[in-house]
């Protein structure tokens, strides 16, 4: 049986702003948590602002075959938010003339939108790498997937796969029963095609991200693990493996106070600030496009509808990089989830 989304349930937290009420509400004592802004103060990072952007994060739709447990995006089958042809154009138009080296494709499923492979292949003609996000059961979820694997080879696609643990149960506990074999099946695909081998530069990445309300553990030891655990089992290799902290938003937040979690959970994240991961975060050098082709300074924002600071910056119809790269970039709560410990990013740790 499949979960309905929050925003399907009218859930109080499907609202992005009943989201960051609490996120900025006192402890049960009546104490405040520490303001993210004023852990930057402190570091010398306020206000943050950019680096230089070369990855474009476009979420091409929040519609997905599952409805994961873990989901920031509260992603699932019943979500109809969709980017248009003439969104991906506008897209294009804006950076196929500048140093933007990669666009970064997400969602929900990303292959599920009617344009997705357009869209790639568009990409692909004015030189952008192309980095796919995948949950790597859409590849079975319906035959006109089934040949994913072959399409992203051919255009030299970055895959990048949801993969929360390298147990049947652990995995499925958080995406659903079953999702641990076909994603097994689908990894397995890729690798006949060459990804994650050497010399084929094909590349293939996993990602992890911890069931319960903790952090997840060294990177580069749960790579190792991953590794030998998914060789020795399923003959599956891969590159490199991406340990993401899950952030309090969404349907996680919702976890994390229907467990009791949250208050600890904010305080070990706020505990573990890292000034180092701070000064890596994603946001100095990506732009997140939404569905409908509004700007944010990350995916995570953009799912609290915290579009940017400034109104004339706000769509990709207005698109300005020289203003983008000097914005301030707009921080809250959250944010504690990407600068905790390792850090963590769309590509894993960043310090």
């Amino acid at each position: 049986m499949t979960l309905a989304t929050l925003k399907r349930r009218q859930h109080l937290l499907s609202y992005a702003k009943k989201q960051l009420d609490f996120l900025n509400q006192p402890k049960e004592n009546g104490e405040q948590f520490t303001s993210f802004e004023s852990k930057l103060n402190e570091t010398g990072l306020d206000p943050l602002k950019p680096t230089k952007i070369d990855t474009f994060q476009i979420n091409v739709g929040y519609m997905c075959n599952l409805t994961c447990g873990h989901c920031h995006v509260d992603a699932g089958p019943d979500r109809k938010e969709i980017m248009t042809r003439e969104t991906m154009q506008d897209c294009i138009d804006s950076i196929k003339d500048t140093d933007i080296s990669t666009v970064d494709l997400t969602g929900g499923a990303p292959e599920m939108n009617p344009d997705f492979r357009w869209f790639v292949e568009e990409l692909s003609k004015i030189n952008k790498k192309v980095i796919v996000r995948s949950n790597l059961t859409i590849i079975l979820a319906n035959p006109k997937y089934n040949d994913l694997p072959e399409f992203f080879a051919k255009h030299n696609v970055e895959v990048v796969c949801s993969m929360p643990h390298f147990t049947r149960l652990r995995t499925d506990s958080q995406r659903g029963d079953g999702v641990f074999d076909k994603s097994i099946t689908a990894l397995q695909m890729l690798n006949e095609v060459g990804y994650g081998k050497e010399g084929t530069g094909l590349m293939l990445h996993l990602v992890h991200n911890p069931s319960g309300a903790f952090m997840p553990g060294s990177q580069e030891s749960l790579q190792k693990e991953f590794k030998k655990k998914l060789f020795d089992a399923f003959g599956i290799v891969f590159n490199d493996l991406f340990a993401i902290t899950n952030l309090p938003i969404s349907r996680y937040l919702d976890y994390l106070i229907n467990s009791g979690n949250y208050e600890n959970y904010m305080q070990k994240l706020i505990d573990s600030y890292n000034p180092d991961a701070a000064k890596n975060v994603m946001c100095r050098n990506t732009i997140s496009i939404s569905w409908d082709g509004y700007l944010y300074d990350c995916d995570f924002n953009q799912m609290l509808e915290m579009k940017l600071k400034d109104e004339n910056l706000q769509h990709i119809k207005n698109f300005d990089l020289e203003a983008l790269e000097a914005r301030e970039i707009l921080v809250d709560q959250h944010c504690y989830g990407c600068t905790a410990g390792s850090g963590s990013s769309c590509g894993g740790a960043t310090s």
